[in-house]
């Protein structure tokens, strides 16, 4: 199903295509999403589109750089982000959704980022 996913200021407008059911979203407990909160579904790399907004958006990225987290410079909103467990995909945050309020899906399930394989790899080399 195609959705539209906006930031709060509308400076930012993405066109999405879910590879999951809402009822699938999930919240991930590494230190940076669980501070962030918002639950998210898988979106194919190729499903998602930006409409608008390219230059309102902001990237964060840390540690072996996989995971991209975007959100708007203006307003600070989570629109999405490639997964670090899954490059392949993005995480599109639901909240952003239009027509979409999370509290229709929770609770959610919790993805157990805080041990991440690749993660405790990289921890052994160091």
């Amino acid at each position: 199903m195609s959705h539209k996913l906006t930031c709060h200021c509308g400076a930012v407008e993405i066109q999405v295509t879910l590879a999951q059911d809402l009822s699938d979203a999930r919240s991930c407990d590494c230190s940076f999403c669980r501070r962030r909160a918002a639950p998210n579904v898988d979106v194919a790399l190729e499903d998602l589109t930006i409409i608008k907004g390219a230059d309102s958006l902001s990237l964060y990225t840390w540690g072996t750089k996989t995971a991209q987290h975007y959100f708007c410079r203006h307003c600070g909103i989570y629109t999405h982000h490639q997964r670090r467990s899954n490059p392949n995909v993005y995480g599109v945050n639901i909240g952003a959704l239009e027509g979409v309020n999370p509290a229709d899906y929770a609770p959610f399930d919790w993805v157990d980022g805080v041990s991440f394989a690749l993660d405790e790899d990289t921890k052994q080399k160091t």
